[in-house]
């Protein structure tokens, strides 16, 4: 059975921070928003709606008690739909996404909503504390690192130099930037607004105009936690053809703080000739790996391969990819690793620029790939995802 995605909508992305737009946005009513607009736009009879699966990593606070039932709740879809809240780390918006499409090919739902919401701004990373911060024997059994620290380990096992991280962050940004003001782009990002209807956010909020000068003096980030915590002597222990960590990753050449939402809806041929809705994209495959927890940022590569074979499809067949800018690292890595040209990802900009809502993030981009697909008239799409204690994820979609 094919599984098609009928629609898939993301908010403008703001500051995560306090002095961010959407601070004062709950980040139940991130959800609500674009849940309305995939309703509004679409026409949809909502009783039709099997499901909302909702990715959130911090589900704590704001965040916490099943925030995809609240999301549902209170939009216009109502009570008598379900919703579940799921954490597969970064790649929860795209997990989402995964687990709405088993669903449906299995023909126990017919039509879901999946995505994933996060508010960086109220709801800080890492509040919700958990094994892999507070349990000693995963650092010291499992040689596990601060994700920073994994990407500069990645940076120097690999060769990559700081200038080159630096470099892709720009041309995250210059993308960013241009497809900011470019109605491809704008197509299916939806502003935010308050009680009165005006908008509080219109545009993403993160991007700007960044140069290697402005770049080229920033910090290290990493170096503290590499260095004098003891996570650089985890990785000679795990490596040791490694006698030194370069510390290269800092806050211009790595993913912003975010906050954010996304939705897409998925469904079974019946259901939309029912709705009345043509499809944009079908799925071709997904796919999931653990990976090595120590380098962590590493698992793009794995799923790449294997969603490509679960496809019977080569790298070359892939018109255009979304990679998560988690670090610098991770694209750069993922293009050297399988050969694929800087032309074909990323081509919206991404986290560096963007910013990244982890538990909408993989949802965002599915969105933002479906959007790039249409507007250059490329047939296949994948993205795809790292994720914290070593895990990759990846989806296949095609145009129609």
């Amino acid at each position: 059975m094919n599984v098609f995605v009928y629609d898939s909508l993301r908010t403008v992305r703001g500051k995560g921070t306090n002095e961010g737009s959407l601070m004062g946005t709950p980040p139940v009513e991130l959800g609500r928003q674009v849940i309305n607009q995939m309703v509004v736009k679409n026409n949809l009879k909502t009783n039709y709606i099997d499901d909302l699966i909702f990715g959130c990593v911090t589900q704590i606070g704001d965040q916490g008690s099943n925030i995809a039932k609240a999301c549902i709740d209170i939009s216009l879809i109502g009570s008598q739909c379900g919703g579940v809240t799921l954490n597969r780390f970064c790649g929860s918006g795209l997990e989402a996404i995964n687990q709405g499409v088993a669903y449906v090919k299995s023909g126990y739902k017919n039509m879901v909503l999946a995505g994933g919401v996060e508010s960086m701004s109220r709801v800080p990373m890492s509040s919700d504390g958990g094994a892999y911060l507070l349990d000693p024997k995963l650092t010291l059994d499992g040689f596990l690192l601060p994700q920073g620290v994994a990407a500069d380990v990645i940076a120097t096992k690999y060769n990559v130099l700081r200038h080159d991280l630096d470099q892709y962050a720009v041309l995250s940004h210059e993308r960013a930037l241009k497809a900011r003001e470019s109605k491809d782009s704008r197509i299916s990002r939806i502003p935010i607004k308050d009680v009165n209807g005006f908008n509080v956010l219109e545009t993403d909020e993160i991007v700007r105009n960044t140069t290697i000068e402005d770049l080229k003096n920033l910090p290290p980030s990493f170096e503290l936690h590499g260095k004098k915590m003891g996570f650089d002597s985890t990785a000679f222990a795990k490596y040791s053809e490694l006698n030194e960590v370069n510390h290269l990753h800092h806050a211009g050449n790595s993913s912003a703080l975010a906050d954010g939402a996304s939705v897409t809806l998925l469904g079974n041929a019946k259901l939309g000739k029912i709705q009345n809705i043509k499809p944009k994209a079908k799925i071709k495959a997904m796919a999931l790996v653990g990976s090595d927890p120590t380098l962590m940022l590493t698992g793009v590569v794995p799923a790449t391969i294997k969603v490509l074979k679960q496809a019977k499809m080569k790298i070359s067949d892939i018109d255009l990819f979304e990679v998560n800018e988690a670090f610098a690292v991770v694209p750069l890595y993922f293009m050297e690793q399988l050969n694929v040209p800087i032309s074909k990802v990323n081509v919206y900009g991404g986290s560096i620029a963007l910013g990244h809502p982890l538990g909408a993030t993989g949802s965002v981009l599915f969105s933002t790939l479906i959007d790039a697909l249409h507007h250059s008239d490329k047939n296949i799409g994948l993205v795809t995802l790292c994720m914290g204690g070593g895990m990759g994820i990846a989806t296949i979609v095609e145009r129609l």
